[in-house]
């Protein structure tokens, strides 16, 4: 890579007016103007060999140069940064960031919305793609989601490209399951340069020398604007959000609707029936409980209306890294009832007042009893939930994901 060049504009004599009638005739003495130049011009030129090598070293860091006058090939546009210096115009090739997400866009489940948020968060600074698996291409940073599910990528990344930073997202089945027991999933651990866990608790499922090399990350949602509920409103929402799949236990919440006694409590879940089993329960339970709605999937936006407009949001999961549903909840002004389970402590705080044990579906319709006619209750998980709001903020996010990757780029 050729140095940059700094163009300046040469010293020009001062020049003699003697033609020029209504001007004083003689000529202009600038021979102290001189002596002042020949002094600063060793400082000047010392001066712009310095910026030349600055400006060599930084372009030669983590981009390619080229000029547009001498390329050899064609750089999309979204893929690179440019400009000029005296005319010449250098472009800048983005780094390219590349995200493996066990699930894309038709799946619209956690790891989607993680994959797709932390695109927009990079894309500007950075060449961001994302794919269910690498496929070899030339990439700076691998960010893979899913110890286990990602495995194959995260084994082929590190042997084809073992100086490249490697990022390692960890679900709450990693966490909480399969590094404990899973071999791919501990081997996507010990290769991987950077982890990342999505709540604070989460660094102590992982062991002293892992630590050394993971840092918290908490996710992000769009705030909304809490909905306005009337006192003489005639239902009592009561929202679970999550597919049908044994890790979510939307059984926990099938059950409490059979127990809970107040007439206007309804219980509406949404979710699609990733196991058939499940789904032929909810469609049972719907049957033959009036107060029990499952809508199946709905769109993002349609699903965060409805938990905006709800009086509670419930979560009964078994294992969670950093729920989104509960982020999306808080951010919207919505209370939570969840599972007494690490990744939710992690989320809402050690002294939250709304947790009950996994599986206890009496405790569950207990609180959500509790709720319904309890207003300094209501009111206390709604302080607790505000208190936590801070944590999500997408700015905060964002800052978090840029010095993440950026980290990775330029290791100290």
């Amino acid at each position: 890579i050729g140095r940059a060049r700094l163009c300046f504009a040469q010293y020009v004599p001062l020049c003699e007016p003697g033609d020029m009638a209504k001007l004083p005739q003689g000529r202009i003495n600038d021979i102290e103007d001189r002596h002042l130049l020949r002094r600063i011009q060793p400082r000047r030129r010392k001066a712009i060999e310095q910026a030349e090598r600055i400006i060599t070293r930084i372009l030669q860091g983590n981009c390619e140069i080229t000029r547009r006058s001498h390329a050899k090939r064609r750089i999309h546009r979204d893929h690179r940064t440019s400009f000029r210096i005296r005319g010449t115009e250098i472009s800048l090739v983005k780094p390219h960031i590349a995200i493996i997400s066990p699930a894309l866009a038709n799946a619209n489940n956690g790891n989607w919305q993680t994959a797709s948020r932390w695109k927009r968060f990079l894309q500007r600074k950075y060449r961001v793609t994302i794919a269910l698996q690498w496929d070899g291409a030339p990439v700076d940073v691998l960010i893979a989601l899913h110890a286990r599910r990602s495995a194959e990528s995260i084994a082929a990344f590190a042997k084809h490209r073992p100086s490249n930073a490697l990022i390692v997202v960890l679900t709450g089945t990693d966490l909480y399951r399969d590094v404990k027991t899973d071999p791919s999933a501990q081997r996507s651990l010990r290769l991987a340069s950077h982890l990342v866990v999505l709540q604070g608790a989460g660094l102590n499922a992982l062991n002293p020398d892992l630590q050394a090399k993971a840092s918290v990350v908490h996710q992000s949602s769009r705030p909304l604007k809490p909905a306005v509920r009337p006192p003489s409103a005639r239902y009592f929402d009561v929202v679970m959000i999550g597919h049908l799949r044994d890790e979510k236990d939307p059984l926990t919440f099938m059950r409490a609707a059979a127990l809970v006694s107040s007439s206007d409590i309804r219980m509406i879940h949404v979710g699609g029936a990733t196991d058939s089993t499940l789904g032929e329960q909810a469609e049972l339970t719907q049957s033959s409980q009036s107060r029990y709605r499952w809508l199946g999937n709905l769109p993002h936006a349609s699903t965060r209306q409805l938990l905006k407009n709800s009086k509670l949001m419930v979560i009964a999961s078994k294992m969670e890294g950093g729920a989104n549903v509960i982020i999306e909840a808080v951010t919207s002004g919505v209370p939570v009832l969840a599972s007494d389970i690490a990744g939710n402590r992690g989320m809402l705080g050690e002294d939250y007042a709304g947790y009950f044990p996994v599986g206890d579906s009496t405790a569950l319709a207990r609180l959500i009893e509790r709720a319904r006619l309890d207003s300094s209750f209501l009111a206390k998980l709604h302080e607790q939930c505000t208190a936590r709001a801070p944590l999500f903020l997408p700015e905060r996010e964002k800052a978090a994901v840029l010095q993440l990757v950026d980290n990775a780029l330029n290791p100290i």
